[in-house]
This record gives structure tokens, C-alpha cells and sequence, in this order.
């Protein structure tokens, strides 16, 4: 699976892109069908302790998986994103079975 990461108005660090790849492509664990995952980061206006925003859209054949988080760092969006795909993606297993 391609990844791209986009940071918004700021230069992500190796090591944020790096965790990126790797929680992004555990993905690729529940579901080999994804050609590609887009990844964005900004932080959101105001500054507010929560204002670390990650959305990841997978592009899987004939649909797209879309999930999005604002949380306190960007690690945590990350992961609440991921943990959400995953729950998408078992949801549209079901349903590709169901045809």
C-alpha cells in the first residue's frame, strides 16, 4: 500500500512520519485490498490543548474509507484514526460478503 503523508502548514518530523507508515500499514493486516491511504495533519485553530488533527482516507476498488481525530498530539489521532479504519474495514468486509 502507497502512503502519503501531508502536513498542513508545517513540516512533520522522520520520526512522526515513520510512526505514520507504521500504524498506517498494519492496516494492510485486516484487509489486502487497499491501493493507497492519504494521510493529512494540521493543527487546528485556536491553540487548545486538543488541537492535533490527523484524517486517513484509503483507497480501496470502487470505495473509499475515511476517518478522522483531534486529540492532543498527533501520535493519539494517529492511533484513534487507525482504530477506526479498522472497524470500517471490518464492516465493509461484511458487506463485500453479503454480495
Amino acid at each position: 500500500m502507497e502512503i502519503n503523508i501531508q502536513a498542513v502548514h508545517f513540516t512533520a518530523s522522520e520520526q512522526l512520519e515513520a510512526f505514520i507508515q507504521k500504524k498506517v500499514s498494519k492496516l494492510d493486516n485486516f484487509f489486502d485490498g487497499i491501493l493507497s491511504a492519504e494521510v493529512s495533519l494540521k493543527v487546528v485553530k485556536p491553540e487548545a490543548a486538543n488541537n492535533k488533527h490527523a484524517q486517513v482516507r484509503l483507497i480501496v476498488p470502487g470505495y473509499d474509507l475515511f476517518a478522522e481525530k483531534t486529540t492532543g498530539s498527533f501520535e493519539q489521532s494517529i492511533d484513534e484514526v487507525v482504530q477506526a479504519l479498522e472497524k470500517q474495514i471490518a464492516k465493509f468486509k461484511e458487506k463485500l460478503k453479503g454480495k
